[in-house]
């Protein structure tokens, strides 16, 4: 995995997930973080552009994350996987870098 993106932002207050996915190479992959979560759940307007985006990247949303704001993961897009803060942790070794869009 070359680059882990974190994003943290809901996609429905700020185009940090739809920058992120510009700029993001085939491979790599993108955590939903804290309020970014919103981006994996079924029936919003970022369907389209989560769906497209994981042909090409994989997409990991943050359980404890998705939990506080009272979502199950039944609730994530298919193809998007659930990871704890070892989880996290795991994807920030295996991977070269992380960035951050904020």
């Amino acid at each position: 995995m070359s680059i882990l993106h974190t994003v943290n932002k809901s996609p429905f207050e700020r185009n940090s997930l739809a920058s992120c996915l510009k700029v993001a190479a085939p491979g790599a992959a993108v955590l939903l973080i804290e309020d970014g979560v919103y981006a994996g759940l079924r029936g919003t307007s970022a369907v389209p552009l989560v769906t497209a985006a994981l042909a090409r990247v994989k997409v990991y949303v943050l359980g404890p994350d998705l939990k506080a704001r009272g979502f199950a993961a039944e609730r994530l897009l298919p193809g998007i996987d659930v990871v704890d803060y070892a989880g996290f942790v795991e994807l920030a070794v295996q991977s070269a870098k992380v960035q951050a869009w904020l």
